[in-house]
């Protein structure tokens, strides 16, 4: 553990470095709109299929999540998904008394510990560099297009900056590496987060929220533990529908694009890893190919 803590702290540092590279944050700007939004929605494919899977599970728990959002989406569109989440705090109590599981008061009492980290030329070529470039393809990369895809300029240099520091601060209390999420910034930074303008509020509510429910981790771990099969995907799944029907909709909006949009949307459905790298890189790519090689030779005919 102490190993791995000093390869999380390398790791931030490493991104952080990474950060003051100008060219990176060109070629992420440089991404087409129409293929982070297809990247984007390859990814939430499978998240939103989460429901209708666990649906077919665990029935008698998932459905009336589902019908709780749905009757919410009628009524009250901006509480559907806590509504869900509500109901699906419901249905994992119901079903750990039905089980007989036994949740601890004493399981719901968070504490913090220090693990003092240990350096080793190893763990920085194992483990360091490679969640380094996994971290840069994966998700910062990404999430900075998925930003530009809804008209939001990134600043490179300060956030990549800023969440390396951050990895390597937290590292030594269990936190993992921080980074400009795709799904989060979905979420933040989609039409269902309000008024364009607005949406910075989208953001530090997701801050504030996480800080308060981090102090409630150990209750969330001991609620997840007895959850019925798929209930939490599912109320995930619920959550990001409005994203993936903005994305796909911003990926096939032009006609002569729709070629390098559809392939980038499928490999990034997919879900395949190569090289520990996540398909999302790999579909950006496949689709800045195609952009770039087909489609602009299909123009000149």
């Amino acid at each position: 553990l102490s190993a791995a803590v000093g390869a999380f702290i390398i790791t931030g540092l490493l991104i952080a470095l990474i950060g003051l590279v100008p060219a990176l944050g060109d070629l992420v700007a440089k991404i087409p709109t129409e293929l982070a939004q297809a990247m984007l929605a390859g990814i939430l494919l499978q998240l939103c299929l989460a429901p209708f899977i666990a649906l077919a599970d665990s029935p008698g728990y998932v459905a009336p999540v589902l019908l709780t959002w749905l009757v919410a989406t009628r009524f009250w569109p901006r509480w559907a998904v806590p509504l869900a989440l509500l109901a699906a705090v419901g249905a994992i109590l119901v079903a750990a008394k039905q089980s007989g599981a036994a949740i601890e008061p004493n399981s719901f009492v968070p504490s913090l510990s220090w693990t003092t980290p240990q350096f080793s030329f190893a763990a920085v070529i194992g483990v360091a560099m490679p969640l380094t470039i996994v971290t840069m393809a994966s998700q910062n990369l990404p999430g900075a297009a998925v930003l530009r895809s809804f008209g939001f300029k990134v600043p490179w240099r300060s956030a990549v900056v800023s969440t390396g520091l951050g990895t390597a601060a937290v590292a030594p209390f269990g936190g993992h590496a921080i980074n400009l999420a795709a799904l989060s910034a979905a979420l933040a930074a989609g039409d269902e987060a309000g008024p364009r303008e607005r949406r910075w509020i989208a953001g530090v509510s997701a801050g504030a929220f996480s800080t308060l429910i981090a102090g409630a981790a150990a209750a969330v771990v001991a609620l997840a533990a007895v959850a019925p099969a798929g209930i939490i995907e599912a109320v995930a799944g619920l959550a990001l529908i409005g994203a993936l029907i903005d994305s796909l909709e911003g990926a096939f909006s032009t006609a002569n694009h729709r070629t390098s949009a559809g392939l980038t949307f499928l490999l990034a459905a997919s879900g395949v890893t190569l090289f520990s790298i996540g398909a999302a890189f790999w579909a950006l790519l496949l689709g800045l190919a195609v952009r770039a090689t087909i489609e602009r030779q299909s123009a000149k005919d």
